[in-house]
């Protein structure tokens, strides 16, 4: 029996490349046209949390919770799970998030919200690159435009743009709310490293951003609402 430090990250996939991009394809095709709808709704959001601040629970939980419950059931459970055992575990997950904003749609608007310091800003960016980017990498690897990530469709991009406008939007429940986030990152960035796949390095230095940015977030004195 080999030695545990013989092997490498790959070894532990349990698919092809091949049948993991096949997932996108079938979820695409299943949920045509919504993937604009959700496209939309997710720019409106990073619009309406930047010039609403006061209303980003409210935006972001009624925007997001069904987006989450949605990739978790149809995406992770019903498809993911049929190659890799992890998803069918991951997909309560999703559902407990989906949860957890819905339950932030309902906090007082007396909290400070939407500030666009440095962290709001690196937040932005990476909900922004979650909403434009991620669309793209599909043909910028050499794959067909039928296996795009979009936002609201698939894990990953949902999971980048909910992860910057909670940085966006601040609160004293961020220590609730990243935790999920932070996990998938690593999960699918590892995934992703062991297949070779460019979109590992957005994930995993989107995990370390999500950690390093919600620390400082969260230690930093509210700072007095700008719009309310």
């Amino acid at each position: 029996m080999s030695e545990w430090w013989t092997y490498r990250l790959d070894d532990f996939l349990l698919f092809a490349p091949r049948a993991y991009w096949r997932l996108f394809e079938a979820q695409n095709a299943a949920l045509w046209p919504l993937q604009i709808v959700t496209s939309v709704a997710g720019l409106t959001l990073i619009g309406l949390v930047l010039c609403r601040p006061g209303r980003a629970p409210l935006w972001m939980g009624l925007a997001l919770a069904p987006l989450w419950a949605l990739v978790g059931w149809s995406f992770l459970l019903d498809r993911y799970a049929a190659i890799n055992w992890a998803a069918a575990y991951a997909a309560p997950a999703f559902l407990v998030q989906a949860l957890l904003m819905l339950a932030v749609a309902m906090l007082p608007r007396s909290e400070a919200f939407g500030r666009l310091d440095a962290i709001g800003w690196a937040g932005l960016a990476l909900a922004l690159i979650g909403m434009l980017l991620y669309p793209g990498l599909a043909v910028m690897a050499g794959r067909p435009l039928t296996s795009a990530e979009v936002f609201g469709i698939v894990p990953d991009p949902t999971v980048l743009v909910t992860a910057g406008l909670l940085l966006v939007a601040g609160g004293r429940w961020l220590p609730a709310l990243l935790p999920i986030p932070l996990l998938w990152c690593l999960f699918s960035g590892l995934t992703l490293l062991a297949m070779g796949e460019i979109e590992a390095w957005l994930l995993l230095p989107g995990a370390a951003l999500i950690c390093v940015l919600g620390a400082a977030r969260l230690f930093r004195p509210l700072a007095r609402p700008r719009e309310r």
